[in-house]
């Protein structure tokens, strides 16, 4: 029992649990934007708010396109408000920051090994190099 006790305490476990809150919190969320606030833009510039009604039949069997293509348009709003809310500014932020953060390594010119800036010697081939200079 204590392992069982040990494995549900794990950081790893608890970071997948609340991932998964988060991340039905905020798919609730998408969703209620896309079909209270987009689906209804949509339509006020459309005849058709919602596709459902569009079908066609074979022989005895009826194929109900519309649902499909209210799923396809419904998945292509979520995925363009995720990336345009998410993902891009994600991307910008984490952009900003990696180019604050200043290496601490450089190239020796003899091995092509990653040594330390400051380093007099390669560690690798133990080429003599000119120290950089570091901030």
């Amino acid at each position: 029992m204590n392992g069982f006790k040990k494995f549900l305490t794990q950081g790893n476990v608890i970071d997948l649990a609340v991932a998964v809150v988060i991340g039905a919190a905020f798919t609730a969320l998408v969703q209620a934007f896309v079909g209270n606030l987009l689906t209804p833009l949509i339509s006020a510039f459309g005849s058709l708010p919602d596709f459902a009604s569009l079908r066609f039949t074979i022989g005895e069997s009826t194929f109900m396109y519309g649902t499909f293509l209210n799923a396809v348009i419904s998945f292509l709003m979520v995925a363009a408000v995720i990336y345009f809310l998410v993902v891009r500014p994600y991307a910008h932020i984490k952009e900003r920051t990696a180019a604050k953060v200043e290496s601490k390594t450089r190239e020796c010119p003899e091995c092509l090994s990653e040594i330390p800036k400051p380093a007099s010697r390669c560690a690798f081939c133990s080429a003599q190099v000119t120290p950089a200079q570091t901030a």
